[in-house]
């Protein structure tokens, strides 16, 4: 039994079943009766595509992000999907990769899915100021669905970036470790992204603003494994640094590895800050100091901003949240 059986029986036609699904105004109170008693004798569950059909909607929302084994981009999904699921939407999930030409067929390929609104997740979306082109294929997007990017930022109609204040956040953890009397602080992050690059900025502005120098030596980049991260630290011999600020908490719990193998002391020998407050922060021994990078925020603002554009209603391009620190066992603030 399908919507045209259901329209058949009624002697209604599919645009008003669809109608009586989505409780449309547009249908009068006896039409909607009629229509029920026959769903209900046939026991019809209505789909995504017949509460679409004949409102130039399909409820749907596209999630995109590179990697959902990421831990923050998974949290992400899961709370995106949950909340978007109580406002009557169904989600499609695309990992789209870190490549540009995958990521470029990806949204391609969602957007023939008939969706009405594409959520972005991380930063690898955002827009490279020295190659502005390579998300073009974004902004043509944004011409067919609103776009709501998480973490990123992409100038362009139609498309909306909910952020963590990266630099603000970086900029106050590692301030709190200089004030702490460290001075030699690693730099830790395992890519070049928009949220990496603002991190970057927020370390090296905290050094200036307190007359340290900005050692590039101490600018560390590793892929986001912990034994790597711990080998690597291991085989730099040239480096001496008395505290980490890592872009991601497993970055952090590397070099929380790498201190135990050096039997220094956390913190009185080492701090460490990680950052997103993953659950990985917690199943550490001791427990990781780190940025809550507001992830759950960001969702909300992105949900609730989609309901409002959904309606042709009036939103911001760019919505900002101010990360705060959480104070661990890895740190003596």
């Amino acid at each position: 039994m399908n919507i045209y059986d259901i329209a058949e029986l009624a002697g209604v036609s599919i645009a008003t079943v669809s109608r009586v699904v989505n409780d449309s105004p547009m249908v009068s109170e006896k039409t909607k009766r009629r229509v029920r008693k026959v769903m209900e004798e046939n026991n019809y569950t209505p789909n995504v595509f017949a509460r679409g059909l004949g409102l130039d909607s399909m409820k749907t929302v596209g999630l995109m992000c590179p990697n959902v084994a990421d831990a923050y981009m998974a949290r992400a999904v899961a709370y995106l999907e949950q909340n978007l699921k109580e406002y009557g939407y169904d989600c499609i999930l695309y990992c789209s990769g870190y490549d540009d030409e995958e990521r470029r067929v990806a949204v391609n390929s969602i957007l023939q899915k008939r969706i009405d609104a594409l959520v972005l997740i991380g930063s690898s979306y955002a827009e490279d100021d020295e190659d502005s082109e390579k998300v073009e294929y974004i902004r043509e997007a944004a011409k067919q669905v609103p776009v709501f990017m998480m973490n990123g930022c992409i100038r362009g109609e139609n498309i909306y970036c909910a952020l963590c204040n990266d630099f603000q956040a970086a900029h106050m953890a590692v301030t709190e470790l200089i004030q702490t009397g460290k001075e030699d602080i690693l730099f830790l992050s395992d890519s070049h992204s928009y949220s990496a690059n603002q991190k970057l900025k927020g370390y090296q502005q905290a050094l200036r603003d307190a007359g340290m120098p900005v050692n590039e030596k101490l600018c560390v980049y590793a892929e986001n494994r912990i034994d790597r991260v711990r080998d690597l630290l291991l085989s730099r011999n040239d480096l001496m640094f008395d505290a980490v600020f890592a872009t991601e908490d497993g970055l952090a719990i590397g070099a929380l590895k790498y201190a135990k193998k050096r039997n220094l002391s956390v913190p009185r020998d080492i701090s460490i800050i990680g950052y997103n407050n993953s659950e990985l922060s917690v199943c550490c021994d001791p427990e990781l100091s780190t940025v809550d990078s507001r992830g759950e925020r960001l969702c909300k603002i992105i949900i609730d901003s989609m309901m409002l554009r959904l309606k042709n209603r009036e939103i911001r391009s760019k919505v900002y949240a101010n990360g705060f620190l959480v104070r661990r066992e890895t740190t003596d603030f």
